[in-house]
């Protein structure tokens, strides 16, 4: 554990490590509180695309967690980088108004007659209409995005379908498959290391703490990040078994970190 209280930066995921839908996880407060006594650098890193960063500081915030804007980082945001960079101009969007903002922010516009991307995340407005939408515009050409390849989000209530979840219909539907921008991608995980390589931390130096094997622990092995499983989401020790490779530590929540050995 000494290890891994030595590491200058820690890149966090979200649901299933710092809250369950929202309820604050058991041992979090401590764990940021812990964060800012060492003077660690940390990033919560989340593959849900529904809320910006602004609100997610606000939502800790009602948690009783005060964690300044620039510590969060979005598939969302990635996904408008990476539509950006690929001289996107319009989208048409199944998902929530993180997703909607983050794409209006780098100028892409919202189009349901012949858009460039079909760009689908998690939300709270699925339906079949959007579903046909979105299968007769791939059809006809546009482009299919997924905003990350989680297929279910733990929350309080338990499991429920994630992007990969929604984003299946229209890819059986079509033929066609997904681009997923999310972790595992590299390209979430450099934009994420960017924030510490300016503050002259390295990846040997960063930890990258998850509650799934397919997504935060392969992201974190392929990217040279020290990878730390909690069992606080969706993983238990029986599953972490099917995977043919392993994360370096297996805690039960983030509060094990500053509990002690």
């Amino acid at each position: 554990m000494q290890k891994l209280r030595s590491k200058l930066g820690f890149i966090c995921d979200m649901d299933g490590v710092i809250y369950h839908g929202n309820t604050l996880l058991k041992g979090v407060k401590e764990f940021v509180d812990w964060l800012y006594a060492n003077n660690k650098r940390f990033l919560f890193l989340t593959n849900n695309s529904q809320k910006s960063p602004k609100e997610l500081q606000q939502k800790l915030a009602r948690m009783g967690l005060t964690v300044p804007e620039h510590n969060f980082y979005t598939s969302a945001l990635a996904t408008a980088s990476f539509l950006k960079s690929q001289g996107g101009n319009t989208a048409y969007v199944i998902g929530d108004a993180g997703l909607t903002n983050a794409l209006y922010e780098v100028g892409i516009t919202l189009n349901d007659v012949d858009p460039d991307y079909v760009v689908i995340g998690e939300t709270e407005n699925y339906n079949f209409e959007s579903i046909k939408k979105a299968t007769a515009l791939v059809n006809r050409g546009a482009l299919l995005i997924g905003t990350n390849s989680d297929i279910t989000n733990p929350t309080e209530h338990g499991e429920v379908p994630a992007c990969k979840a929604l984003v299946a219909p229209v890819e059986y539907a079509t033929g066609k498959k997904a681009y997923y921008v999310g972790k595992p991608n590299p390209l979430m995980m450099r934009a994420a290391m960017e924030r510490f390589h300016a503050k002259g931390i390295h990846s040997a130096d960063v930890a990258m703490i998850g509650d799934r094997m397919d997504t935060d622990m392969i992201a974190a092995i392929e990217s040279g990040l020290d990878p730390i499983l909690v069992l606080s989401g969706v993983s238990t020790r029986d599953s972490v078994k099917k995977f043919p490779y392993r994360p370096r530590l297996i805690l039960n929540g983030v509060g094990d970190i500053c509990d002690g050995d």
